[in-house]
């Protein structure tokens, strides 16, 4: 006896899934939900990428500098990933020591498991500081070219030009 899936099966699952892991990590962290996205990709259409055997897509233009434009693109690409990717990874160590502070010490420690949970999130609130770091010195990169190259950067600005002056056509008459 063969059991057919209804075709929105694995849209219900996903969505009771994302609940269900939201329920769960509200009640571990004492009230504190994080909004939780659980995508199930069952691989049909999926878009060619690393693991599927495609070009990779990446969150930085291509590094050919031959051009200031080009410097400033990359570095501010930098700067905007690595604010961003620290802004998930502060809160990702937030969620981490939230949930890892509900598992009981095994020695009985009163706060012996908020402090393990500590020095387990304290390495990823770390990444979040060094990505702000990086947001920071990629900023500071295309400012030290631009006080660096100022010259190069001056001679080749756009000049105003003089306005154009009025000029006698002869042909018409």
């Amino acid at each position: 006896m063969a059991t057919t899936t209804p075709p929105g099966k694995g849209a219900k699952f996903a969505s009771g899934a994302g609940a269900a892991a939201g329920s769960f990590v509200g009640a571990a962290a004492g009230g504190f939900v994080p909004p939780i996205n659980v995508t199930v990709n069952n691989g049909k259409n999926a878009v060619p990428g690393p693991r599927n055997g495609g070009p990779s897509q990446s969150l930085l233009p291509a590094p050919e500098f031959t051009s200031p434009a080009q410097i400033r693109d990359y570095c501010n690409s930098l700067r905007a990933a690595a604010v961003m990717l620290s802004f998930e990874v502060a809160m990702a160590a937030e969620i981490l020591k939230a949930v890892l502070g509900t598992v009981p010490d095994p020695d009985g420690r009163i706060g012996g498991s908020k402090i393990r949970a500590f020095k387990v999130s304290r390495k990823l609130q770390r990444s979040a500081d060094e990505l702000r770091n990086a947001a920071k010195l990629a900023a500071a990169c295309y400012a030290s070219f631009a006080q660096e190259y100022e010259g190069e950067l001056n001679a080749h600005r756009a000049k105003p030009r003089p306005a154009a002056q009025p000029r006698m056509t002869w042909g018409q008459q």
